[in-house]
């Protein structure tokens, strides 16, 4: 007679999903608490200009996160940006007697060939990022100072309006940022050169062995980098209505770097997470404005994103390791 046994259900490990639904979510969520906390605990935090205040603010960084994010999702990281927008604010400076229009230009193609240098240093060369742009990060803010070695206030009525206008009361700046955003989408999900990128950053060698032009693609990525970050320049600069080398872009690096880390992008490279990159962006800002608002010292600030960078990267980590 054969005995018939039951086998045991089999055991649904919760954990995985749990770091899986942080990575892809957390960021969201972590924005929805902090809305709501001060909603219920700040004053005025509803007032419209708080709100157009803050995604003012916020721009320069979600411009400068989402280049970073290209750079990230190959594997590699761009330290640079923050000088590129100090190198952009000087030449908007030495070019603004030719006109608003004519001097962007210039700033631009500036942020364009700094990316261009660190993309030919870290594809041809073979220098590692994190060496080849924190280079560029000491040499170019040098040269930004030297170009312009002091605050440089303008008048100019084109650029003034680039930073300061609205239209159906949101800020030029803020629709920029968001027609970037879904620019950027729409190249990571929709284009072969975004395909291209998050294969290489998920095994470069096999994209090589696959024939994908790496070389080509890791160029594109740093120039687009460094044209993200002049254009932050300059609308800083426009915003500011002042070109400041010495202070402006300091540390952007290390907030953009936060941004796409918190959206759930892995620095191990692979993948690109467009939107909560973004969403990534908007949590640091709204955090640093709401301890600010509750009267607590920056170095609270400075602490807490250092524990949800752990967390983010822990998160990752885990979910890979599954």
């Amino acid at each position: 007679m054969t005995e018939l046994t039951s086998k045991p259900a089999p055991r649904t490990d919760l954990k995985p999903r749990i770091f899986a639904w942080v990575q892809d979510y957390g960021v969201y969520a972590a924005v929805l608490a902090l809305l709501l906390f001060n909603v219920l605990f700040t004053p005025h935090f509803l007032d419209v200009s708080n709100f157009r205040t803050q995604f003012v603010q916020v721009t320069p960084i979600v411009i400068v996160s989402l280049g970073m994010a290209l750079v990230i999702g190959t594997q590699g990281i761009d330290l640079s940006v923050g000088s590129v927008m100090a190198l952009a604010a000087a030449l908007v400076a030495l070019y603004l007697g030719y006109g608003a229009l004519p001097a962007l230009i210039v700033a631009v193609i500036g942020g364009a060939v700094v990316g261009a240098a660190g993309g030919a240093l870290v594809a041809y060369v073979g220098v590692q990022p994190i060496v080849a742009t924190l280079a560029l990060l000491v040499g170019i803010r040098g040269i930004a100072n030297v170009l312009v070695p002091q605050l440089v206030e303008f008048r100019n009525p084109d650029l003034i309006a680039l930073g300061s206008s609205s239209v159906a009361g949101i800020p030029i700046i803020v629709l920029i940022a968001a027609a970037l955003t879904l620019i950027m989408l729409f190249v990571v999900r929709r284009t072969t050169f975004g395909r291209q990128v998050v294969a290489i950053g998920g095994n470069r060698s096999a994209s090589e062995l696959s024939g994908l032009p790496v070389k080509r693609v890791l160029l594109i990525v740093y120039v687009i980098s460094g044209l993200l970050a002049a254009l932050a320049g300059v609308l800083a600069t426009a915003r500011l209505q002042a070109s400041d080398p010495t202070s402006l872009g300091l540390f952007i690096e290390l907030s953009a770097i936060t941004a796409v880390v918190v959206g759930g992008t892995p620095l191990t490279g692979g993948r690109i997470r467009v939107l909560s990159t973004v969403m990534g962006a908007l949590l640091m800002q709204l955090l640093a404005a709401t301890l600010i608002k509750h009267n607590l010292p920056q170095s609270w600030t400075q602490m807490v994103q250092a524990v949800i960078i752990l967390a983010a990267v822990y998160a990752t980590r885990e979910r890979a390791n599954r």
